[in-house]
């Protein structure tokens, strides 16, 4: 077993390597070994700190894996977040992942009797609402043909490599040397893209247009993974206010961890900044799934899951600041609260009941080290101030100065931003201070939603300031506006079809029915707040042309507004 496992993690360091190569970029991927002696573990705990399960685990004597992974939602954060963790001792796997998946498909018995609840009272009496959306004209349209300069990753899906191609030397010594590895594991030669791991082959299939595509069974693949990958290392994510963890798991992939805070039911205090409120859990998966129902697919995928405190990230982090935050409470409860800016206390901690805690894990993107990102601040960012306005607060005609502005001044950049700002009205989300875009697609591309934490807030309550970039604006795609419309007719009903995407999470509901209403709400003032702009300015300004046949916009300044 421990032979099978080194030979993969082997064809791993390959495939990975391959990568690099061929976009001649050394990576340094083996940290440095951390040698132990007789006394164990290397870190500075003290032998009554130490977890039991280190003492008895022993880590290999092996480089480890540097996941060539990263997930920033900081600003300003273009740097890697990497679990340079050891990788555990083989030890019996097949005991643990078989009571992993246990638990898993257990559950809490009453979430099931709720989750049930749902889909009876939210699925048509024939067939799914989900499934007819997807097969809507609107949801089928192709993408132009992808060139090399298109796709994030040029990789050849039977992994055959010259290393003539390779510009740096090195490259082609690796090559020569990997090989026979890969030879040893798999003497036929027959190795493709299709034994990937999953993690991988959601990279490999990002390009200009989109992360992932409409119909990608690797995505549902992965959502699985996440929920039933055994974890095999945890550590804090540098930055941010609040505690988020990094998770590595047995197939090397990582994701990011976001523990619950609040129950469904707690909405938002009414005295709350928007820039203190918690961060929820179940907003970062709701947000992936209302991303995917609107065709956007610009938010990694997320699940939820139900983590084991103790086994799962006490007795597997070589964190020793995350380490020495846990103790039992009172109530004989596991508790944590980790290192970040706000409710990072015993104050605040987290408690398990007595050891199982929900939190969403968002799988990671490609590592900047093989996939830079550019970090944008947002036009329409709000002034993080308890007292000053931002700019376009004050401002009814900001966006023509905006559209004045690169890269708002052509191109599809504003229209990604309406996009952007109609997802975060649906949530509720007014914590959308920069954007991400991939560095290799320039300008013309998407932009990625990252961080959603801060939706799903206040049900009782629609904040219409976050439409304002909208009806400053006066501009949407025309796939995007029938797909609004689409929505909110009843066979589309848009909670419906949340509904019914949202039950198949682990961690199901996800959001109670009155968070469901309220988008349903919050869809009419979208359509209506574009009603207004053309009736005020006319369809052919406001909603521009992007149906097949076009294969993108060219400009989007159409000249002055209408006065």
């Amino acid at each position: 077993m421990k032979m099978i496992l080194l030979r993969k993690f082997r064809v791993l360091i390959l495939m990975v390597f391959l990568i690099a190569c061929s976009m001649h970029i050394m990576i340094d991927l083996l940290p440095k070994l951390e040698r132990h002696g007789n006394s164990g573990c290397s870190c500075s705990h003290t032998p009554s700190e130490e977890p039991q399960s280190w003492g008895k685990q022993g880590w290999p004597n092996k480089h480890t894996l540097r996941i060539l992974q990263d997930f920033s939602n900081e600003p300003s954060s273009n740097v890697s977040s990497h679990s340079l963790e050891r990788i555990p001792a083989a030890g019996d796997k097949t005991q643990a992942f078989r009571r992993l998946e246990h638990q898993g498909l257990r559950g809490d018995r009453k979430r099931q009797f709720l989750q049930d609840a749902a889909v009876t009272k939210n699925l048509p009496a024939k067939g799914s609402r989900l499934l007819a959306l997807y097969d809507h004209p609107l949801y089928k349209r192709a993408l132009p043909p992808l060139t090399d300069e298109d796709t994030l990753f040029n990789v050849n899906t039977d992994i055959r490599f010259d290393p003539k191609a390779a510009e740096d030397q090195a490259c082609s010594i690796l090559w020569n040397h990997i090989s026979l590895i890969l030879d040893e594991f798999n003497p036929t030669g027959e190795l493709t893209a299709d034994s990937y791991p999953n993690w991988l082959r959601f990279h490999i299939g990002i390009n200009r247009y989109e992360l992932y595509s409409r119909h990608n069974p690797v995505i549902d693949a992965l959502l699985k993974d996440l929920v039933t990958q055994r974890i095999t290392s945890v550590a804090m994510k540098s930055g941010g206010t609040q505690l988020k963890l990094i998770m590595t798991f047995q197939n090397y992939g990582q994701a990011l961890f976001k523990p619950m805070k609040q129950t469904r039911e707690q909405e938002t205090p009414p005295d709350f900044f928007y820039f203190s409120d918690f961060e929820r859990h179940n907003a970062e998966i709701a947000a992936f799934h209302l991303d995917r129902i609107l065709d956007f697919r610009r938010v990694p995928p997320v699940a939820g899951r139900l983590v084991n405190m103790t086994k799962e990230i006490k007795d597997v982090t070589r964190d020793k600041k995350l380490w020495r935050t846990f103790f039992i409470s009172p109530a004989n409860n596991v508790c944590f609260y980790g290192e970040c800016s706000y409710y990072c206390s015993t104050e605040h901690a987290l408690c398990g009941k007595p050891d199982q805690i929900e939190g969403s894990l968002a799988a990671f993107l490609p590592d900047l080290a093989l996939a830079k990102r550019k970090t944008w601040r947002n036009p329409w960012r709000r002034s993080y101030h308890k007292r000053k306005k931002a700019e376009w607060e004050v401002d009814p005609d900001y966006c023509e100065e905006v559209k004045q502005t690169p890269p708002y001044d052509s191109g599809t950049r504003l229209l990604d931003i309406m996009d952007m700002t109609i997802f975060d009205f649906l949530m509720g989300n007014m914590d959308r201070h920069h954007y991400e875009t991939f560095e290799k697609f320039g300008n013309e591309t998407f932009i990625i939603h990252l961080d959603n934490g801060r939706g799903f807030g206040k049900h009782s309550h629609d904040e219409m300031s976050i439409l304002v970039p909208l009806s400053q604006c006066c501009r949407v795609r025309k796939t995007t506006h029938l797909r609004l419309q689409l929505l909110a007719k009843e066979e589309y009903k848009l909670s419906m079809l949340m509904a019914e995407s949202l039950v198949r999470d682990r961690l199901s509901p996800i959001l109670i029915q009155p968070h469901l209403d309220a988008m349903d709400r919050r869809l009419r003032q979208v359509l209506n707040v574009l009603s207004e702009c053309i009736e005020k300015e006319g369809y052919s300004y406001v909603v521009e042309d992007d149906l097949p046949g076009d294969r993108g916009t060219d400009h989007i300044h159409k000249g002055p507004r209408r006065r």
